[in-house]
């Protein structure tokens, strides 16, 4: 019987492999991407603790606003005001945690956003 891939359970085992080498502390937690068909979130996690202490995502008001545009700019911006927020909480340096997600178009748009904004990975 043919099984079609399945690309949600791909990504799953992707995410649990590189979750077994990554994880986030006080002094540099993980910056966490999930990406959604239509919108991209981002969480700054402190896996000690196990608390999210920093989170943005494209579908927030003040992103739908001026959220117009293609995905990757939205993404962008996403990385930015994550950035900024954690900057406010003087976070400085991350672990960037792709999610399973290909280092590629609106992974590496967030993560280029984040870093333009001040943010250490």
């Amino acid at each position: 019987m043919y099984k079609p891939f399945d690309t949600r359970a791909a990504r799953a085992r992707r995410h649990r492999r590189i979750r077994k080498f990554l994880a986030g502390t006080a002094g540099r937690p993980r910056l966490s991407v999930f990406r959604s068909l239509q919108h991209i979130y981002a969480q700054v996690i402190d896996d000690a603790r196990g608390v999210t202490l920093v989170a943005a995502s494209s579908n927030e008001a003040s992103m739908r606003t001026n959220g117009a545009g293609p995905k990757t700019a939205r993404a962008r911006a996403v990385g930015e005001l994550v950035a900024q927020r954690a900057r406010e909480r003087g976070i400085e340096k991350v672990v960037f945690d792709r999610g399973g997600y290909k280092y590629h178009g609106r992974v590496k748009a967030l993560a280029d956003g984040a870093r333009g904004a001040g943010l250490d990975f």
